[in-house]
């Protein structure tokens, strides 16, 4: 399983084969995620691709164009279908453009073959590519099947900015939390005024346990500060309007998951944002990690 590593503008980023992840990614010699060991195995989903759909579909069923649909449990413990098809995956290398100290790219590519409970083929494609700006990561899927197909996305980053995410500030401009249940189905969408989620203006995370879907975003961009720096994730909230965060309260898992999504947590049942590829349809997601300034 390749591991291949692009620098630029003071960063370097290791992609795994594995899942398409970002493995590692550096500015200097800080760390801006959560890494793994070469070879794996990946935890929580470090870095890795969501997609055909992210977060959960609940009970591993759902309903499309007629058909009731069941996928495989990989959330054995809450009986879910988790993260897509993809993301413990081996991709392939189609495109490596390594230029020191400016910047460089790889793309990589994956065919969703049909499985049981999606019966759909689709061609995915994410190129990282690093430069001054941070590390911008494109996802381009494409329907080549003969099928509408029901589609979403998303990244599992987990951000650092220090050993203990309960002393890192959050900023995050969403308006909206949406509510779970113990099993973490989604049940309300609720203003986060009033709630323990409300990081509009930033503020320390301290022992609130997050692990929600967030939407209203006003800008995207969520801010992440701490005793080792601050660092950025930035993307289009017109194409992905949705962000999970996730504290990993409980897993001994360092920094702090966030999560563009273009749908929130079961879209296939509640079609929410879903979106539905026709066969020779495109759709294309970017998002960018960067360090950040304390001063900006």
């Amino acid at each position: 399983m390749p591991d291949y590593t692009i620098t630029g503008g003071g960063y370097q980023a290791t992609i795994s084969e594995r899942g398409g992840a970002l493995r590692v990614l550096r500015h200097g010699d800080r760390d801006l995620v959560t890494s793994w060991p070469e070879g794996g195995p990946v935890p929580y989903y470090s870095g890795t691709m969501l997609a055909p759909w992210p977060n959960r579909v609940v009970g591993a069923e759902y309903a499309f164009d007629g058909r009731r649909h069941r996928l495989p449990v990989n959330e054995p413990d809450r009986g879910h279908a988790l993260h897509g098809l993809v993301s413990d995956r081996d991709w392939e290398c189609a495109e490596l453009l390594v230029v020191e100290d400016h910047h460089g790219h790889v793309r990589l590519t994956y065919i969703v073959e049909p499985v049981e409970g999606y019966p759909h083929r689709i061609a995915l494609e994410v190129r990282h590519s690093i430069s001054e700006e941070g590390l911008s990561t494109t996802l381009t899927a494409q329907n080549v099947g003969e099928s509408a197909a029901p589609y979403g996305c998303g990244p599992h980053p987990w951000l650092l900015a220090g050993p203990d995410v309960t002393a890192y500030e959050l900023e995050l401009p969403a308006g909206r939390v949406l509510l779970t249940d113990d099993l973490l189905a989604p049940t309300d969408l609720v203003d986060v005024a009033g709630t323990p989620y409300d990081f509009r203006a930033p503020r320390v995370i301290g022992e609130t346990a997050v692990d929600h879907a967030f939407t209203g975003v006003a800008e995207g961009r969520v801010r992440v500060r701490g005793p080792e720096g601050v660092v950025d994730l930035t993307w289009d909230p017109e194409v992905m309007p949705w962000v999970q965060i996730c504290t990993g309260t409980g897993l001994g898992h360092r920094g702090l998951a966030v999560e563009p999504m273009t749908c929130p947590p079961d879209a296939f049942n509640s079609g929410t944002d879903l979106i539905v590829l026709q066969p020779g349809d495109k759709h294309e997601a970017t998002w960018t990690i960067a360090a950040a300034n304390e001063e900006d």
